[in-house]
């Protein structure tokens, strides 16, 4: 019998991403959360009093990348201006929520 060799370790990141543009009205929240589900993220999207958009989101960066990159369209009723990004600490949650 050969030994179990240890799993390889998942890096986890948690990415901070501010989206501007028009976003509010065009169902950008939902239509975010429903992406990083598929991509098997967890963390948050909320409506900024600014007229932005915020979300927090954990994983593997490559599905952050892919969230990134969706973000930078949006849903099809959305005008995204730009996206900015920073690593913040991971939370460990394990859901994504639509938060007011």
């Amino acid at each position: 019998m050969q030994p179990h060799e240890p799993r390889p370790q998942i890096q986890q990141e948690r990415w901070r991403l501010i989206v501007r543009g028009q976003v509010h009205g065009v169902g950008y929240r939902a239509a975010c959360r429903l992406r990083a589900q598929d991509l098997g993220l967890s963390g948050w999207v909320r409506n900024c009093s600014d007229g932005s958009v915020e979300i927090e989101a954990e994983g593997c960066p490559q599905e952050l990348t892919e969230l990134r990159l969706w973000c930078e369209k949006g849903p099809a009723e959305a005008v995204v201006n730009s996206v900015a990004s920073s690593q913040v600490a991971a939370a460990g949650t394990d859901w994504f929520e639509v938060r007011r």
